[in-house]
């Protein structure tokens, strides 16, 4: 099995590759650009950041009146707490969707960050020299960011500490690798998944959320409460045997599985079938 390090290294050249042969698709107003991250406006008191180091890396900026909450911190962003300051000027509060590198190549610009402790396993190996102070969300709870409010919940699967972020009234959120951006790597089983989609499909319905901004967005691939119940109805085939995984030649993260039926990939091993 490779190693973590040589796994993002592949996974890296790859999807860089992706990236230059698809090209840029965000819209939306450029608000800042340099050679590490572009800026676009989604409305008006909310920002996609995209690198350009893991096939459109994303971040989040959103804005209340009394405060800011940065979603993850791409893959490496010189100087992104000024970047965001130029942006909004309400204080800014970190929090992750979950722990790989290429969502907290930035963190220590700031000095703390929450993260669903869920990932604390993850912590030694991405982000073990970070000084700043760790603070761990809980599921459920309200981020209240003054006249609007973001919704913790908890999305286990990717990582056993993914999380997204639901903003209960624009009728959006923000899933990081939850749901892989139209390709999921699942490092946990199908079992785990489909309580993940189950419970936010519902949430979805609950809100009237129309799509979840996803942790590599290109502006073609939200995700539509479609493709998680999608997800849902391919775990279900998978598991019952009604699907059969596919040898995966890059072995990302060494998850030597794939799937791919209902517009939907999934990366796994074979222990994610127990």
């Amino acid at each position: 099995m490779k190693t973590f390090a040589s796994t993002i290294v592949l996974l890296t050249l790859i999807q860089t590759l992706s990236s230059a042969q698809s090209g840029l698709q965000i819209t939306g107003k450029e608000v800042f650009k340099n050679d590490d991250v572009v800026f676009h406006q989604i409305d008006q008191h909310t920002w996609v950041g995209t690198g350009h180091l893991l096939y459109n890396e994303s971040i989040y900026l959103v804005e209340g009146n009394d405060k800011s909450v940065l979603i993850d911190a791409g893959q490496r962003i010189k100087d992104l707490d000024k970047i965001v300051a130029s942006i909004t000027k309400k204080p800014v509060m970190l929090v992750l969707t979950h722990v790989h590198s290429d969502h907290t190549g930035a963190v220590d610009y700031f000095s703390e960050l929450y993260l669903n402790p869920g990932d604390t396993v993850l912590i030694r190996r991405t982000i073990p020299k970070y000084k700043g102070k760790i603070k761990f969300l809980k599921d459920g709870e309200l981020i209240d960011l003054g006249g609007r409010k973001l919704e913790v919940v908890f999305t286990p699967g990717h990582t056993a500490g993914s999380t997204t972020f639901i903003d209960t009234e624009a009728g959006y959120g923000f899933s990081g690798d939850s749901f892989g951006s139209g390709n999921l790597l699942l490092t946990m089983d199908f079992s785990t998944l489909i309580s993940t989609c189950r419970k936010i499909s519902a949430i979805m319905e609950k809100y009237g959320t129309r799509l979840l901004y996803p942790g590599h967005y290109s502006g073609t691939n939200p995700e539509m409460k479609k493709r998680v119940d999608d997800m849902i109805t391919l775990s279900q085939d998978v598991l019952s045997g009604k699907v059969k995984g596919g040898p995966n030649p890059s072995g990302m993260m060494g998850l030597n599985l794939i799937v791919n039926d209902y517009g939907v990939k999934i990366n796994f091993t074979e222990k994610s079938l127990k």
